[in-house]
């Protein structure tokens, strides 16, 4: 039976189909090998990721936050000088007491006062802290009576010396010395508490963070600065000494007891 023309595919048609179908091998080959780039790329992170070592030296990320705050530097200096106001308190019962105490113990704590407390920590707080609460009015009246008391303080800490150096006191310089070291003690247990509870804490709402971070490293170059590398650990060391001289370096014989 002879083929119906209107049956028979149309070769021309056919052939169009399979050219649109079937990729040409060009096509192919181009997408196979973007195929085989991308699997090889993964496979070389995915090994570089397990295989390669933590670069040397490098901290986490995590650790980046443990640089000491300008607040916390201040708070933690607050804490050796309340370490010397204990030192003061029983010198001056000693001397009520009429207790021997090793002298020099008295002159290496007044001077630790002047050298680290009057000349380094308020000098930071004269320089950087006080004046920014007076430029934006805030707590000034505070801010003026601590800074009477460093004042004060400085004062005291003069006849303290002059005292400490006397080689054997009598009744009236005894006296007179007892009478600093009280002075001195009552005054700046309030004046650092509320430094730490007020003045500190607000000091974040007058400055902005990347200042306040600013702050920071300037306190320690400045802590550097005088005292070498590590100066408040070796201040530390220092108070440690003088409180295991006077028997008092203990913390378990403050513990109450009944």
């Amino acid at each position: 039976m002879p083929e119906n023309i209107n049956t028979r595919p149309n070769r021309r048609c056919l052939m169009k189909s399979l050219v649109e179908f079937h990729p040409t091998r060009r096509e192919f080959i181009k997408k196979g090998g973007i195929l085989m780039a991308s699997a090889a790329a993964l496979q070389t992170d995915v090994a570089f990721s397990l295989a390669a070592p933590p670069i040397e030296g490098k901290e986490p990320e995590e650790k980046k936050g443990e640089e000491v705050s300008p607040g916390e530097d201040l708070m933690r200096e607050h804490g050796v000088l309340a370490r010397i106001l204990l030192i003061y308190d029983d010198i001056s019962m000693r001397l009520e007491r009429n207790i021997k105490y090793p002298p020099e113990v008295l002159t290496s704590a007044a001077a630790l006062i002047r050298r680290f407390v009057e000349d380094y920590h308020e000098k930071l707080e004269e320089d950087y802290i006080f004046p920014r609460f007076e430029k934006t009015g805030k707590l000034v009246d505070l801010v003026k009576i601590l800074l009477q008391q460093h004042q004060a303080g400085r004062r005291l800490t003069e006849r303290i010396k002059n005292f400490s150096s006397l080689p054997a006191p009598n009744a009236r310089e005894k006296k007179g010395l007892i009478q600093c070291l009280g002075l001195f003690s009552r005054m700046y247990r309030p004046h650092k508490s509320r430094e730490d509870t007020v003045l500190f804490p607000a000091f974040h709402s007058i400055v902005s963070p990347k200042e306040y971070d600013s702050l920071g490293e300037k306190f320690e170059d400045k802590e550097n600065e005088l005292f070498g590398e590590h100066g408040f650990e070796k201040v530390v060391e220092e108070v440690t000494a003088l409180e295991k001289s006077l028997g008092i370096y203990e913390l378990s014989q403050f513990t109450a007891k009944g």
